[in-house]
């Protein structure tokens, strides 16, 4: 098992960055990779980040050249620093492990206002 708790969400102003993080605890030998995601009110869950063991990265279009995944594998953590946020990336933000198994964090709330 695998437990993911997300942090840093907020309220910021369009423009403004804000970096989140998530910290991976339990069986960590059984992640093959740790990304990001988002949910809007109304909408579907879409990827925003994700990032292999092996260091290859993904990201949504909607956020190339804003956003920056990174891992720590030292502190099995991985990070999303985001930057000159817009009010549509607006969302709750769900960290994911995945392996033989997908695990999913509690979200934290990004609010971006314009």
């Amino acid at each position: 098992q695998v437990q993911l708790v997300e942090s840093g969400g907020g309220l910021v102003q369009s423009g403004e960055s804000l970096r989140l993080a998530c910290a991976a605890s339990g069986i960590i030998s059984s992640i093959y990779g740790m990304g990001w995601y988002r949910q809007a009110p109304g909408k579907q869950r879409e990827l925003v980040a994700t990032r292999t063991n092996g260091g290859t990265t993904n990201y949504a279009d909607s956020v190339k050249g804003r956003f920056t995944i990174s891992r720590d594998n030292a502190k099995n953590t991985v990070s999303l620093q985001m930057n000159s946020l817009k009010p549509e990336d607006t969302a709750v933000y769900y960290c994911k492990a995945w392996g033989s198994l997908n695990y999913w964090g509690q979200g934290t709330r990004v609010t971006v206002s314009s």
